[in-house]
Parts: C-alpha cells; sequence; structure tokens
C-alpha cells in the first residue's frame, strides 16, 4: 500500500477504536502480546536481517538500539500488558462544573484519532507506539528509519494479527512501506488524515518535522542531559549516579552528556572520576568513557580538550563533556545555556542547593539524587511511552496515555435555551 493509503484507512478505522469499550481494547491489547511472543523466531530473523546489513554503517552503541533479543521481545510484550493493565484514559472526566442554571459541563478525554510516529532504529518503539495509540483509542501509522525496518514489520504483522484477534480493524495499526524521506514528508503533511504527529528520534528529525510539518507536530526528546555535582555532594553516589547516567546505555536520549563540578571539589573529584570512568572501565574490559574537558578540568585530570560544540553535543557513545563551576548558580545558567530541556540531575547532600537547582532549572525532568537514566514511561507507571516532550504545550516529559487524548465538553441540561 502507499502511504496515502495506509492514512486513508487509518482515518476509516479510527472511529472503530474510538467506539470500542475498555474490555475490547484490553483484550486486543493481550492478543497482540500473545502474538508478539508467538511469533518471537520470525521477529528476530528480522532483527538479525537488520543488524547484519547495519553493520559499518551505524557505532556499535547505536547498533545496541537496534538489536532485539529473547529478553528484550519479553519485556515488549510485558509493556504491552501493563499498558493493558492501567486505567482507561478514554470518557474520562477532567473537570465537572454546575452551573447556576443547571447546566452539567464535563471536560472529557477523547482520543486524538489518527497518531502517526516517525521513529529510526528501535525497533521496540513499534509496540510501545501501538499499545499505547490502542489502549487510548487511537489509530497508529508507524514510520521506522530503513535500519529498523524488516524487525518493525515484523513486530506489526503479529500486533496486527492481535487485533483481528480481538475484532478490532488491523488498519488501525499500520506500517509505512516507503523508508525514504518522502514518506516523512507526507506524513508531515497529511492534513485531515493525522491528528497529531510525533518524531522520535535525533535532532535532524525533530528540527525537520517542528519546522516543516502541517499537522499538529510534539517536539521529543533530544537529550544534552546534565549531572551537576555539588560542592555538598557524597562523592560515592555522585560517582555511581554518573556512572550509570552516562555508561548504562548511552545511546538514548536520557543518558547523561555532560558532567558539572564544583570547584570547591574539583580537585578532590576529577581525579576520582577519571578512575572510574576511564582507567577502571578499561580495566575490567569495558568501553572507556572520552573526557572532553574544559581549561579548568584539563588543568586537574588529562583527557580530550572540549571542543566549541561539545557542551551542545548529543553524543549518543560514550563521551562525557567536563566543566567545573563556580557553584549551583553558575550551574544552572550553564543549563539554561545549553540544555535541550529533557532531564537534568544535582547530586547534594545540601537542600538549599537541591531547591535553587530544581527551582532554576527549566526542564521536563529534574532529578535530585538520581540518575538522569530513569526518565522513562515505564519507570514513571505509564506502562511504556510515546516519545518524551521537550516542549511545554500539551505534553511534557514521558507521554503517556493521558498525553494522547484530547477532550470535548459534554453539556447536560433540562431544556435551557440562551
Amino acid at each position: 500500500m502507499t502511504t496515502q493509503e495506509i492514512l486513508q484507512a487509518a482515518k476509516a478505522a479510527k472511529g472503530a477504536f474510538a467506539a470500542a469499550d475498555t474490555e475490547t481494547r484490553n483484550r486486543a491489547l493481550e492478543e497482540m502480546a500473545d502474538a508478539l511472543l508467538a511469533d518471537r523466531e520470525a521477529i528476530l530473523a528480522a532483527n538479525a536481517l537488520d543488524l547484519e546489513a547495519a553493520q559499518g554503517s551505524i557505532s556499535t552503541v547505536m547498533q545496541d538500539r537496534l538489536r532485539l533479543t529473547d529478553a528484550r521481545l519479553e519485556e515488549m510484550a510485558a509493556g504491552v500488558r501493563e499498558v493493558a493493565a492501567l486505567p482507561d484514559p478514554v470518557g474520562r472526566v477532567l473537570v465537572r462544573v454546575e452551573r447556576p442554571n443547571g447546566l452539567v459541563i464535563e471536560k472529557t478525554a477523547v482520543p486524538m484519532g489518527v497518531v502517526a510516529i516517525i521513529y529510526e532504529s528501535r525497533p521496540n518503539v513499534t509496540s510501545d507506539a501501538a499499545a499505547l495509540a490502542v489502549k487510548s483509542g487511537n489509530a497508529c501509522v508507524l514510520r521506522v528509519g530503513k535500519e529498523a525496518w524488516r524487525s518493525a514489520d515484523a513486530i506489526t504483522r503479529a500486533m496486527r494479527r492481535g487485533l483481528a484477534a480481538a475484532g478490532l480493524p488491523e488498519d488501525g495499526v499500520a506500517l509505512v512501506q516507503d523508508t525514504t524521506r518522502a514518506s516523512s514528508r507526507e506524513l508531515m503533511e497529511a492534513v485531515g488524515l493525522v491528528d497529531l504527529l510525533i518524531p522520535r528520534g535525533g535532532a535532524g528529525l525533530i528540527k525537520a518535522c517542528v519546522e516543516q510539518a502541517k499537522v499538529p507536530c510534539i517536539q521529543t526528546g533530544t537529550g544534552i542531559c546534565h549531572v551537576y555535582v555539588d560542592k555538598a555532594a557524597d562523592p560515592d553516589m555522585a560517582l555511581d549516579i554518573l556512572e550509570n547516567a552516562k555508561t548504562s546505555r548511552p545511546s538514548v536520549c536520557n543518558a547523561a552528556e555532560v558532567c558539572l563540578v564544583d570547584k570547591a571539589i574539583a580537585a578532590e573529584f576529577l581525579p576520582r572520576m577519571k578512575q572510574r570512568l576511564v582507567d577502571d572501565r578499561a580495566a575490567a574490559g569495558l568501553p572507556p568513557v572520552e573526557l572532553r574537558l574544559d581549561e579548568a578540568a584539563a588543568a586537574i585530570i588529562p583527557g580530550t580538550p572540549a571542543g566549541p560544540d561539545d557542551f551542545d553535543t548529543e553524543f549518543l557513545d560514550y563521551i562525557l563533556a567536563v566543566r567545573v563551576v563556580d557553584g549551583v548558580q553558575q550551574a544552572v545558567a550553564h543549563i539554561a545555556r545549553h540544555s535541550t530541556g529533557h532531564s537534568e540531575a544535582i547530586v547534594t547532600g545540601d537542600e538549599a542547593a537541591a531547591n535553587a537547582f530544581v527551582t532554576g532549572v527549566d526542564s521536563a525532568a529534574v532529578y535530585v539524587n538520581a540518575s538522569t537514566r530513569f526518565t522513562d514511561g515505564g519507570v514513571f507507571g505509564l506502562g511504556c511511552e510515546m516519545g518524551i516532550s521537550t516542549q511545554k504545550l500539551h505534553a511534557r516529559g514521558p507521554m503517556g496515555l493521558a498525553e494522547l487524548c484530547s477532550y470535548k465538553y459534554v453539556i447536560h441540561g433540562n431544556g435551557q435555551v440562551r
């Protein structure tokens, strides 16, 4: 099918999803989860072909984003079931007002309609997005990058079979066949067919959607995330948080890209940081972190001198930009200049410093004494996520079921006229 045909079919299907009751949508999700596991061999075989084709064209870190395993497939199915177990957002009365004339006005949650998602090399997004769309009464059109297309196609086929088993139209979950830029443009310009567009990927993709889309678009998740180590930090805690934030999965948007260190403790902390992130990891056979240092940090430890763009780069790799700052206010000022508004953390034992950081930092998620890696729909109790919104209108932070609903006003009367 062409992209236009897929969009037309999704539009035709959206009414069935909006009208389906909670039991039907939950049954569809359970069937979709079962189908993912039933098609395990086909999905992993398709993923193996994607990985083979990716050799030499994307980094090993990005290949990890692409890779599916038995464990990851189990997690995907579990995520779909977790969404099924969540409260139904559709029909929820957000605000109820009774007017003096007897009118009862209810602001009521309703599905968006057709949600289109453009994403890159993470096949698990396919099942996450479909599960959230179905639970919230929406049809969804998926457009994945060519690196992950075979994997996404196998996943989509399984989920469509799950929908059919529950009596819902298969066209409510569809994968765009065209992986050229033309299909992305078609989604961006699909006025009357796409009710909400969510780009989920690198800075170039998000910039293109925000600038070119003619349909409503949510800006998501480029993550230049910061960890600020305050002078009152427990150094062992700071090292644990920093290593987790940088190295547990550097290819994702909630990984730390910048470490800011209070100058009052820099001489003691930076050598320990280098030992932990560079020397100890290399000795253990793990990828060491390349430290890109400002002048003050470079005067204390060896590393790569920071270039002019290093504090404005989402590395998605074992690279960390490091700057020495003069206290919490300078850290907040640095983040204001360089952050993408995703996730920032302070490590401190000083409540006043923590409050100043939380108040001053204008990002979707702000952590005190915890890793930025927790910015995730599943961790936040949303089941999974459609993306991490870094804008402020409609949705901010991990986008779950509530963010895939709009609302309408339902007014009950008994003959009132104006």
